[in-house]
């Protein structure tokens, strides 16, 4: 066969048409729309945080980048400040670490232990204890506040850590998750451990403690996101700046006027603000495939 023939054979065959799937279209639509709806704040926030004070007094919230971004940067992070000039955004942000980290990991311990114990020890009222843990989250934080408070000053806990970690530990919904995970666990397993003469202990640490690691990933996850942004709370259990963290650090910041002008320091708060969201999207991001994981495995 001749080129001039399979060139006609080519042209003559026909184009296949391209589909356009509108259903598929209007969803990465209205997606992308609700993306860049929740983004605008961020956006708005690290636009302004670039700009001077008195130009943010006037004219409000900017559009664009200015040019005193890196050093309302510098100082967020630096330069101490607050009442008593002695605290600075580092420090808040080893503040804001030991709590998450100590929020997230004291719930994980407490509730794998209390789910361990309602699935796998068939004691009386085992059920019913399980409800009762889980009727908790009818009592969030805020409507406990003042009895707490009471617990902890009159232990002489409040600023401190252990102040701001302990009395947050407690978690129905971590007991609620772990408690699913492992009744999805075969029995098989157990029995093959019973026969191999492992006790309770080495049967959780060898066994259930390493198949239940992207579920605790994911708890993790959202526990810490979940201790990072507690506001309520610090603010209740610290009076010393030492101890602030930098969701308080941001309004600490804007009751606090600079200069001869009487203008809260709005570039360094914006600034701070940016900073304290960091953390918890890295974390989402880098681990957003065990997160997923954990909180689908359970209904296997």
């Amino acid at each position: 066969m001749t080129d001039t023939h399979m060139s006609n054979v080519a042209h003559s065959a026909p184009r296949r048409k391209t589909r356009i799937h509108w259903r598929l279209l209007g969803d990465h639509l209205i997606l992308s729309a609700g993306a860049l709806l929740m983004l605008l704040p961020v956006l708005l926030t690290l636009f302004t945080a670039t700009h001077d004070n008195l130009f943010i007094h006037k004219e409000g919230v900017q559009f664009w980048f200015g040019d005193q971004g890196r050093a309302n940067f510098s100082r967020a992070m630096f330069e101490k400040g607050g009442f008593t000039q002695n605290v600075d955004g580092v420090k808040m942000l080893m503040n804001s670490l030991i709590l998450g980290i100590g929020f997230a990991v004291g719930k994980i311990v407490i509730s794998m232990m209390a789910a361990y114990a309602i699935v796998y020890f068939r004691f009386r009222f085992g059920l019913v204890a399980f409800w009762i843990i889980f009727t908790t989250l009818l009592l969030p934080l805020e409507v406990r506040i003042l009895p707490s408070y009471e617990v902890v000053q009159s232990l002489g806990l409040v600023n401190s850590y252990t102040g701001l970690i302990l009395p947050l530990v407690a978690s129905a919904t971590g007991t609620f998750y772990f408690r699913q995970f492992f009744r999805s666990v075969p029995e098989e397993l157990l029995e093959a451990a019973r026969i191999d003469g492992a006790g309770p202990f080495k049967f959780f640490v060898d066994i259930l403690f390493p198949l239940s690691r992207t579920m605790v990933a994911a708890i993790f996850i959202i526990m810490f996101v979940y201790g990072w942004n507690q506001y309520l709370w610090p603010t209740l259990m610290t009076t010393d700046e030492s101890l602030f963290t930098l969701v308080r650090g941001v309004k600490q910041i804007m009751q606090v006027w600079v200069g001869s002008s009487y203008i809260p320091d709005y570039g360094v708060a914006m600034a701070l603000a940016i900073i304290a969201m960091l953390p918890p999207v890295a974390i989402v991001i880098f681990f957003q495939n065990w997160f997923v994981k954990g909180l689908t495995e359970s209904d296997k």
